[in-house]
């Protein structure tokens, strides 16, 4: 089925889910595009997750990372694809440094990139308003395609796509806080445009841990 004559009001449901937890995020390091696998906690974290009954029949797509693809295979994916766009937004110079570093190196330069928003752009990386328009073309295919998908990705890039939603501008905190150990529902609709279905629904009862 695909959505190529579709009516005004058709939409692909889009289930967004991040990546378990790897031992640069214990440690509070910028993983952007570096390859950084599950940490063993992580993976015991992982296999605590269900995915709600409603997306059993949804199709899987994932991040190229290998953070991302092990989270999916770990949560039962079938005929997993991965899409290039998904990839984590890239921080290019400072992939691997702790924010705090960056802060206290870079403290004038932090300040007023941070204050940019969408335009904050680490140096030979990627803004979020760049990522954006890889998402827009991404939610295009997934639109014609016309197939409800689980999407295994990265913070950045759910951050992105909820401010696609909310027209959140990213200077202050979003007006919902989107937690770690959920996923987020969400309906494609043509040109690219989405609209929140539901955030943060649950994917254990076991709350503890899921800072990251």
């Amino acid at each position: 089925m695909t959505n190529t004559d579709a009516s005004p009001d058709a939409s692909v449901s889009m289930l967004l889910c991040r990546h378990g937890p790897t031992t640069w995020n214990k440690a509070g390091r910028v993983q952007g595009q570096t390859d950084v696998p599950l940490s063993d906690a992580g993976r015991a974290l992982v296999r605590k997750w269900r995915l709600p009954e409603a997306v059993a029949d949804y199709r899987w797509i994932a991040s190229p990372l290998i953070r991302a693809q092990e989270t999916a295979n770990r949560l039962g994916a079938v005929n997993l694809k991965t899409d290039k766009r998904l990839a984590e937004t890239s921080w290019g110079d400072w992939d691997g440094w702790k924010l705090a570093k960056i802060r206290e190196t870079f403290p004038e330069r932090m300040a007023k990139m941070e204050a940019s928003g969408l335009d904050f752009h680490p140096p030979n990386g990627e803004s979020p308003r760049i990522v954006q328009e890889r998402l827009k073309d991404f939610m295009l295919d997934l639109f014609a395609e016309g197939q409800n998908s689980i999407v295994v990705c990265h913070k950045g890039i759910i951050r992105a796509f909820y401010s696609l939603a909310t027209g959140w501008d990213m200077k202050e905190d979003p007006p919902e806080k989107l937690g770690d150990g959920c996923c987020h529902l969400m309906r494609v609709k043509a040109n690219a445009t989405i609209e929140i279905d539901r955030i943060n629904i649950p994917l254990s009862e076991d709350r503890s841990g899921y800072a990251w």
